[in-house]
Order: C-alpha cells, then structure tokens, then sequence
C-alpha cells in the first residue's frame, strides 16, 4: 500500500476544503489548525498501463504554508502525518510539498520518535528521484517545439545546488547533451564543488544568467523582490517552473517566454479521488505531482525503500529505473502541446 502526504495550498483553501468534506471541526483560526492531527482523507485504487492494480491512501498533514515561520509548528505537522502513515501499514509514502521541504530544510531525521512510534524511514521517500526525471524529460521534450535546439542551447538551473537541482545538472550533462549548463544557487562553495563534479558549467548570478539561458529550469522560490528585464529575455525562452509553489507564470509569461509546470505528470487512467482538485491541477483526475506518482511507482514495482532520500543521493542510475517505470505503469510529463496550440488558434 502506498500512501501521499500532502497539504493544501494556503489557509483560506483548507478550510474550504475541510467544510467540503464535512470536517467541520476544522472551521476556526490558523490556531486551530496548529493543533489539529493529519487526517487520513480517502484511500485510492490506481491501475498501471500493464493492468496491475494498487491501493494507497492520502494523509492531510494539516499543515499550511503560513505556517512556515512556525519552525517547532511546522516539524510536528509533518512528523505526526509520517507516524499516521506507518501506523496505518502503509509501506511506502510520499512528502509532497512543503513537507518534504520541510523535512530536508529542518532536518527531522534527528526525529526518528514520534511519541511511541521510532518511524521506520524506509517506508518514506521525498519523490525528488521522479521530480528529477520529469523535468528532464519536460525541458528535451518542449524546447525543440520552441525551436530550442539542445545541443546549442545555454540552459540555466536555479538552484543547482538542491537534491533536485544537482539531479537534473547532472542528466543533462550526461545523457541530453546541451552546450553549456549555467549554474545558479545561493551558496559559493556548494556550486563550485557541484562545477567539479560536472567537469563543467558556468557559475554565475541569477541577473547574469537569465539573459543569456535559452532555457531555464526553475527549482528554487523565486525571490519576491526580483524584477526581470523582460526584453533582455531571449526569445524563445522555455521557463521550467519545477518549484513549489508555483508562481512564474504571472512573472514572465510574455511574447516568447513560455512557461511550463515542473515536476507535473498526467496518468493513462482516471483516479477516483478528492486530492486532484486539492492541489488544483487542470486534469484533476489524472494529473499529479511526480513525487506522489514516485510512492505509486515504488508500489507497482513492489520496490518498498526510502528511494529518494537525503542530499545530491540522485544516481542517473536511480532515474533511469524511475523513469523506466513511469513509462511502464502509464505517466506522462506535462506539455506545452495544448499551450501552443491555443495560442496559434
């Protein structure tokens, strides 16, 4: 059984959510919500391309981003929401979100006793190995739709340096083949061992690499106080919004600047559930984030392990079998196809 532990987007929305479905016990001030336990809201039945059938379960941690500056708030929500999943049987669950960001930027694997409980971290994965995968495969499949041939194109990741980012510098060194890699993140010392590893790229400033990427995968907040240049942009320019939340379309969707959703796929089936519409997709009975679809992934393949776990830990190898299995069971990445299409119309 595979489980998604998830959150709804902002406060305002939870607690529609929780009215929704009849938690009204939920209606009150974020207070409220500080104290309240995760809540197991439905189990879900999902069947592979191949025909095999799984059951898993979605765990509301009850926690809100405006919970974030709440440290000690925010640990306990994620943490109580990982002793529910293993109490529940549960083999192998996905941190989606905030709480898997959480989980990394706190480092709550100082944590491992939740009450009684001495969580067992094979049964958990970040879902970061899939989300990886996907945004490779979303910027080889987009940007020669754009006219972006790879092979000459310069391609900058913000926030090289994370779990995701590294993963991504690394599969496109290796396997895609584009002509420079530029190279962006916060820390000096991280980057420059991350340029060592790769044997190449190019360190620069967020300001000094967005004029010159063709395209740019996004998997760090965007500060809210940068101000872009929009016609210093090239054009075309593929932006891969692979953070969370997501926010860059109301920052650089323009005339050839084109904005895609990272980290999304779409699944071959419909999915009987209530979660779709929470993390407000376009499809949302097929549509996910790919680290959710990892829990699944890891079910299907009866591959019950902490896959996806701790810094820059993502092998090529590790993607390779993820992403194998994602073709296998019936995901796809999320395109630009009906986004271009309804611009030519």
């Amino acid at each position: 059984m595979f489980g998604l532990i998830g959150h709804s987007t902002s406060f305002e929305d939870a607690r529609k959510t929780a009215l929704q479905i009849g938690y009204d016990h939920l209606d009150g001030d974020l207070d409220v919500w500080c104290s309240a336990p995760p809540q197991f809201l439905e189990q879900i039945e999902v069947e592979s391309l191949t025909g095999k059938k799984i059951e898993g379960a979605y765990i509301d941690s009850c926690f809100v981003p405006e919970m974030l500056s709440r440290f000690k708030t925010a640990r306990r929500k994620v943490l109580n929401a990982m002793e529910m999943a293993q109490k529940r049987g549960i083999q192998i669950s996905a941190l989606g979100g905030f709480t898997s960001i959480i989980f990394e930027n706190f480092n709550l694997l100082k944590h491992q006793h939740v009450r009684n409980t001495t969580l067992e971290w094979e049964r958990f994965t970040t879902g970061n190995t899939h989300t990886a995968w996907v945004i490779c495969r979303q910027l080889e499949n987009n940007a020669p739709l754009l006219g972006i041939d790879l092979s000459k194109a310069r391609v900058a990741v913000v926030g090289a340096t994370g779990d995701i980012g590294s993963a991504v510098c690394r599969w496109l060194s290796a396997r895609t083949g584009v002509a420079e890699l530029l190279l962006v993140a916060r820390q000096q010392q991280p980057l420059i061992d991350l340029q060592t590893e790769l044997a190449g790229g190019r360190i620069l400033s967020l300001e000094e690499a967005l004029p010159e990427a063709d395209v740019v995968v996004w998997v760090a907040s965007m500060p809210r106080t940068l101000e872009i240049d929009m016609e210093s942009l090239r054009k075309p320019c593929l932006m891969i919004d692979g953070g969370y939340p997501k926010n860059l379309d109301a920052k650089f969707a323009g005339s050839g600047v084109h904005v895609l959703k990272g980290g999304i796929v779409e699944f071959c089936n419909d999915i009987s559930w209530d979660v779709g519409w929470i993390a407000e997709m376009d499809k949302p009975a097929r549509q996910m984030f790919a680290c959710f679809a990892e829990a699944m992934l890891l079910e299907f393949e009866n591959c019950h392990t902490n896959f996806s776990w701790g810094r820059n830990q993502i092998t090529l190898e590790k993607m390779d079998f993820i992403g194998m299995a994602s073709l296998r069971h019936g995901f796809s990445s999320l395109n630009l196809n009906h986004q271009l299409q309804a611009a030519a119309a």
